[in-house]
């Protein structure tokens, strides 16, 4: 019973009492307002934004709140946590390279939730960043384009720092994509360049305005040249056929879907003008050799 009545009227005893009461609030209290931010906001973007950041000044309340219980010890200590920090510090350096890439992350604008990011070699839209980790989830891989593919990956914070960070949709969300459309000899190539463009125009039409918008604040924000977001059509002769290249801007998460649209307007436009334009095919020309005769004698 002393021992005990020592203990219970001990002051550390005391405070590791309250810091533990005070703890248990602060988690009360966090998941209480996470609760009230999913009920009351219905946008995904901001509800995600909002919880995150409750999250966050709840541990950065828990940590304030120890350090003010116990800021009478904490000059006893500093050796202590020196020594131990420098430890800790050797043993979990990978632990504190992923933390300061969260930092970079967050504060340096690599990329945010939402955005659709190469890391790490893993190419993917992000739908969580973390202290340590940023979850992504796949695209690609054996999926053809840029596809889900079902796979939710973990990429440590670290790699901001070891391997360039691929933003495909931060600043300028549009891409530049690319279609052949491989014709015939002896077909028109200039109705054939015009009905291309004519497509282009009607598909990805709508896109040059936006991307022109969204240019600009990239030209106040980098050393950047202007850069040309009309549809462009382009030709090339090589010994099997006229190649007609497209050139065009697009939607970062609709490429395969433009390329679709694309390919089924310019076929339906060469049906139509089958007369004067027609769509080439490699071919194989087998040329007829003399007999070989062969004779055997018997020895």
């Amino acid at each position: 019973m002393p021992a005990f009545d020592r203990w219970l009227f001990d002051p550390t005893a005391g405070k590791l009492v309250f810091v533990l009461v005070g703890l248990v609030a602060i988690v009360i209290a966090v998941r209480l307002l996470r609760r009230a931010v999913s009920r009351a906001v219905h946008d995904d973007a901001t509800r995600y934004q909002v919880r995150k950041g409750v999250t966050f000044f709840g541990y950065l309340a828990a940590v304030v709140f120890v350090a003010l219980v116990f800021s009478d010890k904490l000059g006893g200590f500093t050796v202590a946590f020196g020594v131990a920090g420098a430890g800790i510090a050797f043993a979990l350096q990978e632990v504190i390279a992923s933390a300061a890439g969260w930092v970079a992350v967050i504060f340096g604008g690599f990329y945010r939730v939402g955005d659709r990011v190469q890391l790490g070699g893993i190419r993917g839209d992000v739908i969580d960043v973390g202290v340590l980790r940023t979850t992504l989830m796949q695209i690609g891989d054996w999926v053809k384009a840029d596809q889900y593919n079902g796979r939710i990956v973990r990429v440590a914070n670290s790699f901001v720092f070891k391997e360039p960070v691929f933003n495909y949709s931060s600043d300028f969300p549009f891409l530049w994509d690319e279609i052949m459309v491989p014709i015939k000899y002896g077909s028109d190539y200039r109705l054939t360049r015009e009905l291309i463009g004519r497509v282009a125009d009607e598909v990805v039409g709508d896109y040059v305005a936006k991307a022109q918008q969204a240019w600009q604040p990239m030209k106040k924000k980098f050393l950047i040249e202007p850069a040309s977001v009309q549809p462009m059509v382009t030709l090339i002769a090589n010994e099997n056929w006229i190649e007609f290249t497209l050139r065009y801007v697009t939607d970062y998460k609709l490429r395969r879907s433009t390329k679709d649209r694309l390919f089924t307007r310019i076929l339906e436009e060469i049906d139509r003008n089958s007369e004067h334009v027609g769509i080439a095919a490699a071919t194989l020309n087998i040329e007829k050799h003399a007999p070989i005769e062969v004779h055997l004698t018997r020895s």
